[in-house]
């Protein structure tokens, strides 16, 4: 590594942590400006916005949201600093003169490129493990304190499937009580003939213990000829392989889970029989595609500012500003149908990010070496 590559990775990582700033500020302003009339209607104090909501003992909303920001923001910033960079050294004719003296635009590519690959690395494990611990906070605030909070997916006539053979519905779930009621238990032989069948006016979460309360129920038994035998009982304590989250879906649950968890969790959704995954499976393939999108965008940035153009920087800020609207206009439109089905979850999540490499890719064939 020469004296040239260690100077475009300094500016670079200055320009894209001064940039990172910038963008914090003005979204929390911005953010603020918007929901500043929830915040007073429902009772949230400037302590719990702006520093620590201490009735959770947590984090206050903003503070809990600046990960959240960064990772939204990397892309941009490091799009914006990469195109400021480059634009400045085709301007200054630089680039031109290091061309003339042999070196190839490919050669001049690889500090960005070690930027690119080293930052999308981190952002991964920044996405993947950070981030879902503070959006834990900040879904919990937006619960209490934002009209727009992110909606239950499944709220009355729930079905899940518990184990292979049994089954069981809901009537309603009240998400914040973690309260089930209209309660059925159905388990089926291996003839699937219903053999026993449970149910109960309501269902209570017992955290400490990791289980389920069934009160005011009813025990059915079927014997091989269909005959029923019954008994009531007030109260049940029972551990099924279906929890909480599971009936009291919204979302952006995926949002405040790491990897693991978030992997776990739609297996058990899957085995549940849980429908609508649309939405959770397109959020937990961007946690693998979304921190490409850093090396992506510096591939994009280098050829298309490499270029000295009439205008000067105003110009090539613009172009760059313009190529960052259309990569987030089109991830906008192509998520919904990953959310309805329409397309896969994968295919929708990965598809933008495909296009804009080989947009990247034909832009560096193309520009001048």
């Amino acid at each position: 590594m020469n004296t040239f590559d260690r100077h475009i990775i300094a500016r670079l990582a200055v320009s894209f942590l001064a940039l990172t700033g910038a963008l914090i500020v003005f979204f929390i302003v911005l953010h603020y400006v918007e929901y500043i009339d929830d915040f007073l209607d429902r009772g949230a104090t400037m302590r719990q916005v702006f520093w620590r909501d201490d009735e959770a003992g947590t984090l206050g909303y903003y503070p809990s949201y600046i990960p959240e920001i960064i990772r939204l923001t990397s892309p941009l910033a490091i799009f914006l600093a990469a195109v400021y960079l480059t634009g400045k050294l085709a301007q200054s004719l630089q680039l031109a003169a290091l061309q003339m003296s042999g070196v190839s635009l490919y050669r001049l590519l690889w500090p960005y490129l070690l930027v690119g690959v080293v930052l999308s690395a981190i952002m991964f494990g920044f996405n993947g493990w950070v981030v879902p611990r503070t959006n834990a906070n900040v879904l919990a605030f937006e619960q209490n304190y934002l009209k727009s909070a992110p909606r239950q997916i499944d709220i009355s006539d729930i079905h899940r499937q518990n184990s292979p053979g049994t089954y069981i519905s809901v009537g309603f779930f009240d998400r914040r009580a973690n309260m089930a009621h209209r309660v059925s238990l159905h388990e089926l032989d291996a003839a699937q003939r219903l053999v026993r069948r449970l149910d109960a006016e309501r269902m209570d979460w017992i955290d400490s213990l990791a289980t389920w309360r069934l009160r005011t129920l009813t025990i059915r038994h079927f014997d091989a000829g269909g005959q029923e035998t019954h008994r009531k009982q007030a109260l049940l304590d029972t551990t099924l392989n279906v929890f909480p989250r599971d009936f009291a879906r919204t979302e952006r649950d995926v949002e405040s889970m790491p990897i693991p968890a978030a992997r776990d969790y739609i297996d058990a959704l899957r085995r549940s029989g849980a429908g609508n995954l649309g939405r959770t499976l397109v959020a937990y393939y961007s946690k693998f595609a979304y921190p490409l999108a850093n090396l992506i965008v510096v591939l994009l940035a280098v050829p298309l500012a490499s270029v000295r153009r009439r205008g000067g920087q105003a110009v090539q800020i613009g172009l760059g500003l313009l190529m960052a609207f259309f990569y987030l206009a089109l991830m906008k439109v192509v998520e919904p149908f990953g959310y309805a089905g329409t397309l896969a979850p994968a295919v929708a999540t990965w598809l933008p990010h495909a296009v804009f490499l080989l947009v990247a890719l034909v832009l560096l064939v193309r520009a001048r070496k």
